[in-house]
């Protein structure tokens, strides 16, 4: 039976992947600092580690029976933008330690293929008319925040040990994706589970609350759309990072608009200073486009399908 490592399975992509392996027929181990939120893990075996020390890679990465044939990284101190733009040093310190001691332990393990979850976060900010950017367009660099910087830092870490080691390295850079089982409150939810939560929290007639002036462009993925596009990547021959993303754009208040339009309330936006991030971001898809993926959720579709997984969430947390 195929092995595969799944480090940061506790979170919300992380625990999709995990699934998705199951039903490709892999024995899988999960990793993570903690458990999984909202449901068990479907690993076959999960280990507490936490990735920042190098001794804690070696027994992640150290399987009976030889080595995993797949080690995927997912495993970072992330949010949305109201914990990385407080967080920076947080996510310089410790995403860079879990992915250079991740890097350099699975290299000298001999792992066969390593994915490196990255972020569109690499690329600079962008205005809506501006010109798609290819992945090569990251360089020169000028990302809007550190999460971008670590990000673009760790990617060159992976293609340098790529040159002088056996290890396959893939490279995604995920845009903003979204579904059900993943933060809803605390601060690190991103936008759509921020507003879903906002929805299902007002009441008929009421007012929600909407960071910056709504005119910010975004593009969302659902969660298992990306996750197909990772599989498809890591076992294809392409070495480059790719963008995983949808064609569909969508500014934050349309986003609202949809949001609530799904709820069947009549609530009313009241725009407030808060950390917005990027105006617009634009980038193409003609890699892994390539490879045969194509989103098969809608935005429409996969807002229905987390809106009514966090409003039942919503109905059985304490007042």
């Amino acid at each position: 039976m195929k092995k595969a490592l799944v480090c940061g399975a506790g979170g919300f992509i992380g625990g999709h992947l995990v699934k998705k392996l199951k039903t490709e027929g892999y024995w899988v181990r999960g990793v993570d600092i903690e458990q999984h939120e909202f449901e068990p893990s479907k690993a076959d075996e999960f280990l507490l580690l936490d990735l920042r020390y190098p001794d804690n890679c070696k027994k992640a990465l150290k399987v009976e029976g030889g080595q995993f044939d797949d080690v995927y990284q997912l495993a970072a101190d992330m949010g949305g933008m109201g914990f990385i733009s407080v967080a920076e040093c947080e996510v310089l310190r410790n995403n860079a330690l879990i992915n250079i001691n991740m890097i350099h332990t699975a290299a000298e393990m001999d792992v066969f293929r390593y994915f490196f979850s990255s972020s569109v976060c690499v690329y600079p900010d962008m205005q809506p008319e501006d010109d798609e950017l290819s992945e090569d367009d990251a360089i020169p660099a000028n990302p809007d925040n550190e999460y971008g910087w670590e990000k673009l830092y760790a990617e060159r870490v992976a293609m340098a040990y790529g040159r002088h080691y056996e290890t396959n390295f893939r490279i995604a850079r995920f845009e903003n994706c979204y579904g059900p089982f993943g933060t809803w409150q605390g601060g690190r939810e991103k936008a759509p589970a921020a507003i879903c939560r906002k929805v299902a929290e007002a009441k008929d007639g009421g007012t929600i609350e909407v960071w910056g002036d709504g005119t910010a462009v975004r593009n969302f993925t659902y969660v298992d759309d990306l996750i197909d596009g990772v599989f498809r990547l890591m076992h294809s021959d392409f070495e480059a990072p790719i963008n995983i993303g949808t064609t569909e754009y969508i500014t934050v208040d349309a986003l609202v608009d949809t949001i609530v339009d799904i709820s069947g309330k009549r609530l009313i936006k009241k725009h407030i200073k808060g950390p917005v991030g990027v105006q617009s971001r634009n980038f193409s898809k003609k890699r892994i486009q390539s490879l045969g993926w194509k989103p098969k959720v809608s935005l429409r579709e996969g807002l229905e399908r987390t809106y009514e997984w966090i409003e039942e969430q919503v109905r059985k947390s304490p007042l």
